[in-house]
């Protein structure tokens, strides 16, 4: 059995641009957020915009978790996915919770909630995604599986230090192709090309400026004036985030 790693993130965290630098690696099978088709195709627990159900997915949380085991013995995969499509049912299921390579990514909330509610205005406070990371986290914790975390933040600070340092914590080597994005555009982004414009036209992962980030905190102050639940989403999710954020390597 090879590896199977999946990166437990929230929705708007920059998780598909680390998708992208996992894909250009090159040995790597990669997945594209497996799970959701039982929360949003099987469960229907709400209908997400942007995502267009494809035929023939395995729809079940035990199909796609079988589908994935069945990948890794073939071949080492990297899966970046939602934990709150899988919350709580993957705490009843602890083989596959030990077979598992975890890790997670982080993203100030501020950002990640404005950058979803400009795609999504219907978002749920179970969607913005970091109550479930937090208890996913302790889970594993407790059952004494490692867990390392990144913050979205200082993947764009300084791109290769904290991607390699997250590489070692796995169990990967060192790929220097795999920060300059070479590939085309992943077909499996098409059921959901609304949600990825910018990283489907980028070339790599971009540093943001002070200024830029003082903006996103500006901006959702702005935003969360007019739509005062966003202020709620935030209130709620903001401990979660510290919480991982205290766990975050650093390098």
């Amino acid at each position: 059995m090879h590896k199977l790693i999946i990166m437990w993130s929230h929705p708007r965290s920059m998780s598909t641009a680390m998708e992208r630098v996992m894909r250009e690696r090159g040995d790597l099978d990669c997945g594209h957020e497996p799970f959701m088709y039982d929360y949003y195709a099987n469960r229907q627990v709400r209908q997400m915009p942007h995502f267009d159900i494809e035929d023939g997915r395995p729809l079940t949380y035990e199909d796609v978790r079988d589908s994935l085991l069945a990948r890794a013995e073939s071949g080492p995969v990297f899966v970046k996915d939602m934990a709150y499509y899988v919350m709580p049912r993957i705490l009843e299921d602890e083989e596959f919770l030990s077979r598992i390579t975890h890790c997670f990514l982080i993203r100030d909330p501020a950002a990640s909630i404005r950058s979803y509610f400009k795609l999504d205005p219907g978002v749920t406070s179970e969607e913005i995604g970091l109550q479930a990371q937090w208890q996913l986290f302790e889970a594993l914790k407790m059952r004494g599986l490692a867990a390392p975390v990144v913050r979205a933040e200082d993947i764009r600070a300084d791109t290769r230090a904290v991607v390699s340092r997250l590489w070692q914590e796995v169990g990967l080597e060192f790929r220097a192709e795999a920060f300059e994005w070479q590939q085309e555009t992943p077909q499996d982004w098409g059921q959901v090309s609304g949600w990825h414009g910018d990283v489907s036209s980028s070339g790599a992962i971009r540093a943001l400026t002070p200024e830029e980030l003082a903006e996103q905190r500006r901006a959702f102050d702005a935003l969360a004036g007019e739509h005062p639940h966003l202020a709620g989403f935030e209130a709620h999710h903001r401990p979660y985030y510290d919480r991982l954020s205290a766990q975050a390597l650093t390098v």
